[in-house]
């Protein structure tokens, strides 16, 4: 179908991130901390149309690369997703996303009783316990976690 390509334009230098679970989006942009605050351009589609999955969500940022923590973010949010390097207009680089073993200082341990959540600066460390259910346990203090209730550092 053509037609979704002309929703999108392209963007000369940035990261596209394709395949988005739909209705996260949103929700990316939030983990990832795009804004717009830097004058960035950033494009979002939300449902729309796609091939393998019957919508998706895409995300394009101009003069934005993704660092290792965000594809960890990513692989959390949207296990699906693809991020597509692009430079003067051209696709570099493809890469999938996926959980590592472990999770390091992204996200905060939803039991307030947990030491990362003390005056004691320990940054949090999520062992991941099921790669395919997206289940992360606090290595601290051994509460399993719910991806959808994740707070970022």
């Amino acid at each position: 179908m053509q037609e979704s390509e002309l929703l999108v334009r392209r963007i000369k230098e940035g990261t596209v991130i394709d395949h988005i679970d739909e209705g996260k989006g949103l929700q990316v942009l939030g983990a990832l901390q795009i804004n717009g605050r830097d004058g960035s351009l950033i494009t979002i589609a939300l449902n729309v149309p796609s091939g393998k999955f019957k919508k998706k969500d895409i995300i394009k940022v101009e003069n934005k690369f993704l660092a290792d923590d965000d594809t960890n973010k990513l692989a959390v949010i949207a296990p699906k997703a693809t991020i597509n390097i692009i430079k003067n207009y051209k696709l570099i680089e493809k890469r999938r996303v996926s959980l590592p073993n472990e999770i390091d200082r992204i996200f905060r341990c939803s039991n307030p009783d947990c030491i990362t959540n003390s005056y004691e600066h320990i940054e949090s460390v999520m062992d991941v316990v099921d790669k395919d259910g997206r289940v992360l346990r606090c290595r601290y203090c051994g509460r399993v976690l719910d991806v959808n209730q994740l707070k970022y550092n």
